[in-house]
């Protein structure tokens, strides 16, 4: 139902968090947070969670403009797999648009991190009608 992609300079989210303490608990819920801290704040994975974050809201078509950060939570197996969580109006307005699930993958080099996300659900067609 529709695919999201984001890249993130991993300096950018470092010279964020020196400069502002807050920035896990102001984008991340208790539980994405808990993980960071457990991980000593590796900042690799929490440029990975928020280029995850941005790339879910791509997949859903939306942007950030009908519910908050916290609506969606970057979780992790017991292997570190990533999975989609969804809360409040993300998940009212994925179940509206017939978005059953949303899938993602994180990666992240010495500079960059990266995620792809792809929402999974009943057929939509939309394309191109050259």
């Amino acid at each position: 139902m529709g695919t999201g992609i984001d890249i993130i300079e991993i300096d950018r989210i470092k010279r964020v968090l020196y400069r502002h303490q807050g920035f896990v608990d102001r984008f991340f819920d208790p539980e994405e947070a808990a993980y960071y801290r457990r991980r000593n704040m590796n900042i690799s994975s929490i440029a990975g969670g928020f280029a995850a974050k941005e790339a879910v809201v791509k997949a859903m078509g939306t942007g950030f403009t009908v519910f908050g950060w916290k609506d969606i939570v970057i979780c992790r197996d017991d292997k570190g797999r990533p999975a989609v969580g969804l809360r409040g109006s993300a998940r009212t307005l994925c179940s509206a648009a017939g978005i059953e699930e949303i899938l993602v993958s994180i990666s992240h080099s010495r500079d960059y991190a990266i995620a792809q996300a792809i929402a999974l659900g009943g057929v939509r067609h939309e394309g191109c009608n050259p």
